[in-house]
């Protein structure tokens, strides 16, 4: 099965011992351990009979809590205070810790350290293993909550194979709970996992700040969902199913639940050029960004200068918002006049929301979420269906046997029933057909489902638990009905094989099974997404058959930032190829996976490898990539060989899903985001007014150290040779940032200065700054000299002492630096020209520099020791023990200090500065889910357009929409169309000449024809007339110097074309066989 996580010293997994009912604590390390390192355990309380409590005390130190609800929505925010002093630590520490950094980064980028904190603390019951719950569990101990509860009474079936990715056919007759336990567990080992196997009692339930539910009967639910409604304070209760191709989600977070940040984005903000005196304000910002303010926000005013009035700190509420200005809804016309300066920030208000219990929810579910508008009336009619389910069910004591069409009837009958009880509530036409596909996979779990709800519930737990996002209120329903095969199901097919897809045949039936099993796959990454992708295709049995075969590739290694959500890998893994480790773990889960592992970019330069061959055979191409570049050109290679290609990416809570279907719809490259906006240079290295242009600064100062004029000085002036020395560089290199760039900058602009139009030059955006003076009792300062001098140090291998973390010592070792004055200097050229995008350089000769500059490191090299050696510093965001951050922290917030900017701390800096890309687990399982869902519609072949989906969704708000792919641009001419897919091929290894005719034939025109960037032939220039006899395989290979190896057979040409009438005219890629 999946990697075990290597065990740590006293971690402790819970398991409940079946024959005497009590709970066990046992090591993963199979001994125990009775040193003082049992500071934290686990307090179990003995289950005599039924009724007895789930208990989950933690004791750290003397901080021991008998009572776990500390809801979110309880209002005990006094906790704070308490979860402060005792931080979370992880099991089998001796000593408390807080977030890990490292582990956590992606996840922090989205949630932040309050909410992080928050799960810490918060502890989870989950019950019923089977698919869904395997993946919801999974996804919360990822994300780290305190305990998560397993709970199941039933025993595996060789039935729950096909979507559970914790079972192996050995598990099949134990208890599905403690199936689960220990490869959970081995996912997390700060997270306590247990499991409970007997009755569940609603009492039980106070053990728990949030319950999930997965297979549990309406009568029942109604019965918990009360007991925890009405609980003080509330318990998060969550009940969802997965049947078949449909699935629902119910949420009750109790009856006054508040929603402390609904989207989870940063406030919005402006920086003000004008404000008039008005009852009802004009306020009207620069245009440097457009403002995202929307009426009804309110906002804080700071930095005013004039109408000061403005600046104490009260929200005020906004109207009539535009890009650039919005009014205010106050009179200020006796406030004084605005004068310059200021910045309006949006203030983000909790939102308080009232859930109704299950029991009323039922009879008036208020309005659906809906995910697709195309099936606007569906959600009804399912609310329907699960309750014609589960009558179904509790009255016959099963679920509707596939194909069955007495079952169906009996559901449809039910449905009927239940629908005309309604009243004026009923539903005009309650869908047959739907309903029949509805009862005949309803015993089924399947993984895609699985995964996609598995997503979206555990983001409402972290929604539960934190009040971080606006949770879904109150019941969404989905289906995916359009991934059935094309062609009408026998109910023969239907049929279980005594297989571990059983599950998913009962839905697809075996021919589609069979087309999974022998699908040629490429997938391309083994990240987040990879991780997801491959335990999904390894369940669904794709490539699992005898021609099946899935070729993964990745050039990239596991690091430990990765194992918050990249679930196939473990922390001895940290160094090692993704996907050698990842197809291990995927082949643990289904042995019968046929996978190879490559550690190949795919690109241009490794087109030996995947060549023509590689992708002719291929069935459907899989992108779990995180880069736009990379994306584009597996596009491109789908585009010329014509292979559907599922495209997917993740944002945060956000995530989207393109299908790029032969034919069918547009490719990936057809439509582009527009580039992200970059500040001009000159307000990054002179006039910053935010803390992203000093990051942006702070980080090309970091990385811009090593061209040769930098080298010549570091070997020449600056050079150190003492850790003292390396402190005086450092020193002064404060002094030159921070003091003396600033007194040149305000020398040659004062800040009375004007522009040549007359206006003042310091006028919004541009922020007057201040040089800073150093002082040894700044703790920021001196951190500054630190990691600085420490880094200098490792560049000329010099031993760092450990005293330089000594604050005294540092201080005093800084205080003996000699710091020259400074003097401004006239006629300075600084760039104030935003249209340049680099400073400008001096326009000498390059090579004459280039000479000189040799010339002077080998006079430098005389004067170095034998064997001397620079170590250059790369980069390494991910490293908090390497002082890269600390360097970079410390640059952009002096430089912030210098321009009165909001500084931000050490993990803020690494958000911006190291381009984290905010990554959580459930997004991107949800992702995967949806595409193997249309992974489903196009290995089984013949479906139209209008059945795949495209999806972008925000777990954060929740938002899921779905919608056709945009089809193809079609391009006629004479009696003849085409698309970007077709390519037109020639054989017979013709000549220009038979090219040309060929067109010609077409009704077209050839006036240009080139290879790559050659050009063969143009009608303009007389001489090319005389290639006209030559083969084109001849003239790619004499005139664009064209290497054609063994393995390639023809060559690709573009030409331009005009018809009879001169218009011109896109053609098709021309592909020349000459083989």
């Amino acid at each position: 099965m999946l990697p075990r996580k290597r065990a740590s010293e006293g971690a402790l997994v819970v398991e409940e011992d079946t024959e005497n009912n009590n709970y066990n604590t046992t090591t993963n390390s199979n001994k125990k351990s009775e040193s003082s390192s049992a500071l934290k355990k686990i307090r179990i309380a003995e289950a005599a009979d039924s009724t007895v409590k789930i208990s989950s005390d933690v004791v750290c130190g003397e901080n021991n809590s008998s009572n776990n609800n500390n809801n979110y929505n309880s209002g005990n925010v006094a906790r704070e205070e308490e979860e402060e002093e005792a931080p979370i630590m992880a099991l089998g520490d001796a000593n408390p810790t807080d977030i890990d950094e490292d582990l956590h980064s992606r996840q922090l980028a989205v949630y932040g350290r309050e909410t992080m904190r928050r799960l810490f603390a918060s502890n989870v019951l989950v019950s019923g293993m089977q698919g869904l719950g395997a993946e919801i569990a999974k996804n919360l101990i990822l994300a780290g909550v305190k305990s998560v509860t397993l709970h199941d009474e039933g025993t595996v079936e060789l039935w729950d194979l096909s979507s559970n990715f914790i079972f192996s056919e050995n598990d099949v007759g134990k208890n599905r709970a403690q199936a689960s336990v220990q490869k959970l567990q081995d996912l997390n080992n700060a997270v306590v996992v247990r499991t409970f196997t007997k009755k569940l009692t609603k009492e039980q339930l106070s053990d728990f700040q949030a319950v999930i539910f997965t297979d549990i009967s309406f009568e029942k639910a109604i019965e918990f969902n009360d007991y925890c409604h009405n609980h003080q304070p509330s318990i998060a209760f969550i009940k969802t199913e997965v049947r078949g191709l449909f699935g629902s989600v119910f949420c009750d977070f109790g009856p006054e639940f508040t929603v402390v940040d609904v989207d989870g984005e940063e406030p919005h903000s402006g920086i003000i050029a004008s404000i008039s005196n008005d009852n009802s304000a004009l306020v009207s910002c620069v245009d440097d960004e457009r403002l995202e303010f929307q009426d009804g926000d309110l906002v804080v005013f700071s930095e005013v200068h004039g109408m000061t009035e403005l600046n104490d700190g009260k929200p005020r509420k906004i109207k009539n918002a535009r890009a650039y200005s919005f009014a205010l809804e106050e009179d200020t016309t006796n406030y004084g006049a605005y004068v310059k300066g200021g910045i309006v920030t949006q203030v983000k208000q909790p939102k308080v929301l009232n859930f109704k219990p299950l029991r009323e929810a039922l009879a008036d579910p208020g309005d659906f979420l809906l995910s697709d508008f195309a099936k606007f009336d569906r959600p009804p009619l399912l609310h329907l269906a699960f309750q014609a389910l589960d009558k179904f069910v509790s009255e016959l004591g099963r679920f509707p046997v596939a194909g069955s069409e007495e079952d169906a009837q009996k559901l449809i009958s039910v449905a009927s029933n239940i629908n005309e009880s309604l009243g004026d509530g009923r539903l005009e036409d309650i869908n047959p057909k739907l309903l029949r596909h509805f009862a005949s996979g309803a015993k089924a779990v399947l993984n895609p489902m699985a995964a996609m709800f598995g997503g979206i519930v555990g983001q409402e737990v972290v929604k539960a638990c934190s009040g971080k996002f606006h949770p879904l209120f109150q019941f969404f329903y989905f289906d995916s009905v359009e991934s059935l095969p094309t062609e009408p199901l026998d109910s023969s097919d239907l049929r279980p094989l005594n297989s571990r897809y059983d599950a998913q045949i009962s839905v697809f039936g075996s021919k589609l099974q069979k087309k999974l099993e022998d699908a040629i796959v490429f997938m391309v990454g083994s990240g987040a997404l990879g991780c997801e992708f491959l335990k999904n295709v390894a369940l669904m049995g794709v490539s699992c058959g005898g021609q099946g075969k899935l070729t993964i590739t990745d050039d990239d290694v596991i690091e430990k930032s990765n194992l918050s959500r990249q679930f196939l890998f473990r922390d001895w893994n940290i160094g090692q190829a993704k996907s050698t480790v990842a197809a291990s773990a995927a082949s643990s889960i289904n042995p019968r996976l046929n996978i190879e592992a490559l550690q190949n970019r795919v690109g241009p330069e490794t087109e030996n490898v995947f060549d023509d061959t590689f992708w002719e055979n291929l069935s459907v191409v899989i992108n779990a990539l995180d880069n736009v570049n990379a994306r584009l050109y597996v596009d491109q290679r789908c585009l010329y060989f014509q292979k559907p290609l599922l495209e997917s990416g993740t944002l945060g809570a956000k995530c989207n899903t393109q299908m790029v279907i032969p034919h069918l719809t547009e490719n990936y490259g057809a439509s582009r985001d527009p580039p992200e906006k970059q500040a001009p240079m000159c307000t990054v290295h002179s006039f910053p007014h935010n803390i992203d242009h000093c990051l942006t600064w702070a980080r090309s100062e970091f990385e811009g150290q090593d061209n040769l004029e930098r080298v010549l000085e570091c070997l020449d002036k600056e050079r150190c040779e003492t850790f003292q020395d390396c402190i005086t560089w450092a020193r002064l290199k404060f002094e030159d940032y921070f003091s003396n760039r600033v007194k040149q900058l305000i020398y040659t602009f004062p800040e009375d200065a004007a522009t040549s139009t007359g206006a003042p030059f310091w006028s919004a955006p541009k922020r007057f700054p201040r040089p800073l003076q150093f002082s040894s009792a700044d703790t920021s300062h001196l951190h500054f000299v630190m990691a600085a001098s420490i880094l200098r140090a490792e560049t000329f291998g010099i031993p760092i002492p450990d005293w330089v973390k000594n604050a005294k010592k540092l201080a005093e070792a800084v205080d003996r630096v000699m710091v020259p004055e400074f003097e401004p200097k006239k006629d300075v050229k600084i760039v104030t020209d935003e249209k340049a995008t680099s400073i400008s350089t001096s326009s000498i000769d390059d090579s004459a520099v280039i000479e000189e500059l040799i010339k002077k490191l080998e006079q430098c090299q005389k004067n170095l020791i034998p064997g001397f050696r620079m170590k250059p510093i790369q980069f390494e965001k991910d490293d908090d023990t390497n002082f890269h951050m600390d360097m970079i922290a410390g640059l952009a917030n002096m430089r912030a200090r210098n321009y009165s900017i909001p500084e931000v701390d050490k993990l803020k800096a690494k958000f911006i500065a190291g381009r984290i890309i905010p990554a959580i687990a459930t997004s991107t399982a949800m992702a995967t889910g949806l595409v193997c869902l249309e992974l489903y519609k196009v290995l089984d072949g013949g479906h139209k357009l209008e059945d795949y989906r495209n999806t972008f969704a925000n777990l954060a708000l929740p938002l899921f929409s779905m919608a056709e792919p945009v089809p193809p641009k079609v391009i006629k001419h004479q009696n003849m169309n085409w698309t970007v897919w077709d390519r037109w091929i020639m054989k017979g290894n013709p000549t220009l000449r038979e090219l040309i005719q060929w067109l010609k034939e077409k009704g077209l025109n050839a006036y240009s024809i080139s290879c790559g960037s050659c050009l063969l032939y143009n009608s303009m220039f007389p001489r090319h007339k005389d290639r006209m006899d030559k083969k084109m395989v001849d003239l790619a290979r004499e005139v664009a110097k064209v290497e054609l190896p063994a393995y390639r057979s023809h060559l690709d040409v573009v030409v331009a074309c005009e018809d009879d009438e001169d218009n011109d005219i896109d053609i098709p890629q021309v592909s020349i066989y000459y083989r």
